[in-house]
């Protein structure tokens, strides 16, 4: 990771309803485990209630959201409205990764409509790691998502 996370960042990380794939959530605890972070992963095929209970019960620094079925646009963008719509999780920082859709190299275009319904950052599948771990290097300028939010991320920069 080019920065590295002060030790006690809290995170959750999660597929969203429809996805039954695991080994992307826990390729992501390890990796943010491994910068000293905590992690409350949900598993998979979690309902958008679920995530949101833990959301204000535990309060974590970002919810990470992984999708691996091509069904990551239609969930995600369910799941950030309800988030948005509550009150006390305004200023959580939520970031949606992974296979968004079934167009192969055209999924990028739900990123847009993904960021401008609240989703702090986008990553396509095909962008890598490394635009992430500038996501989480980031979360360290700040508590909230009230800074100006990393634009959308896609398969290429």
């Amino acid at each position: 990771m080019s920065q590295v996370m002060r030790p006690g960042k809290r995170f959750i990380v999660s597929s969203v309803s429809s996805d039954a794939h695991m080994w992307n959530l826990v390729f992501l605890q390890l990796l943010l485990e491994e910068h000293g972070a905590e992690v409350n992963n949900l598993g998979a095929c979690v309902p958008d209630e679920l995530i949101i209970d833990e959301c204000l019960s535990t309060r974590p620094d970002a919810l990470i959201l992984s999708t691996v079925n091509g069904h990551g646009h239609l969930d995600g963008l369910r799941l950030i409205r309800k988030i948005r719509s509550e009150p006390a999780l305004e200023d959580l920082r939520v970031v949606i990764g992974g296979k968004l859709g079934v167009r192969g190299a055209e999924n990028i275009v739900y990123a847009e409509e993904l960021a401008l319904n609240g989703f702090d950052a986008v990553f396509e599948a095909g962008s890598g790691i490394e635009r992430f771990e500038e996501f989480l290097g980031a979360l360290e300028s700040g508590p909230s998502r009230a800074r100006p939010a990393l634009a959308p991320v896609g398969a290429a920069a």
